[in-house]
């Protein structure tokens, strides 16, 4: 046992010391001047597509147009001003029925100008997992909910039951595969942001 204990206090000698965690961001930090054209640089600089549009109508119709882009005729439509989808999650008992939608259509609470990432809650959702088995997906966003940074953005995050949220930045990709940036290897292969406001 001596030695088991020598080794022990030894690891317990070259420890680091405990550090406080670091607070939140720095009261009076420059706050970007334009957040909505920095999200839009920053979404599209993961790959995804930003429209920004003034209300419902054009909503409806932008995203009738991605839909029509994309061939799209299996659509879920989460977002009751954007119009109805071709498939009801209400109507589904599996959520394995979901494996060919083409597009999903999610509200986001809000969206984080620093790095393009979307919160989509998935407590109102039926079956959570569609917006990872959708080909296609499109994040409907107020103009009003961008927010700066992550600081701010964790401060938003509430939980106030069952279920859980992600953050959503950019269609999916990987590129720990011989170096090679893929679009869509784990889930969608696009991801449009609606900014409406």
């Amino acid at each position: 046992m001596a030695s088991r204990d020598e080794i022990l206090r030894a690891l317990r000698r070259g420890a680091p010391h405990e550090e406080p965690l670091p607070a939140g961001p720095l009261a009076g930090a420059p706050r970007h001047p334009d957040p909505v054209a920095r999200l839009e640089r920053s979404i599209q600089a993961v790959g995804g597509g930003f429209v920004r549009v003034r209300g419902p109508a054009e909503l409806a119709a932008g995203l009738a147009e991605l839909g029509a882009r994309l061939g799209a005729r299996r659509v879920v439509c989460e977002v009751p001003e954007a119009g109805a989808g071709t498939v009801r999650m209400a109507d589904l008992d599996d959520p394995h029925q979901l494996e060919d939608v083409e597009l999903a259509i999610l509200p986001g609470a809000f969206a984080v100008a620093e790095n393009g990432a979307v919160w989509v809650p998935t407590g109102a959702l039926r079956h959570r997992g569609v917006f990872v088995v959708a080909e296609h997906l499109a994040l409907v966003v107020s103009a009003g909910a961008v927010l700066d940074d992550m600081h701010e953005a964790y401060g938003r995050l509430r939980f106030d039951g069952p279920g859980f949220g992600v953050f959503v930045s950019g269609p999916s990709k990987t590129a720990d595969i011989e170096q090679a940036l893929v679009i869509g290897a784990h889930g969608p292969r696009s991801c449009t942001v609606f900014l409406v406001g």
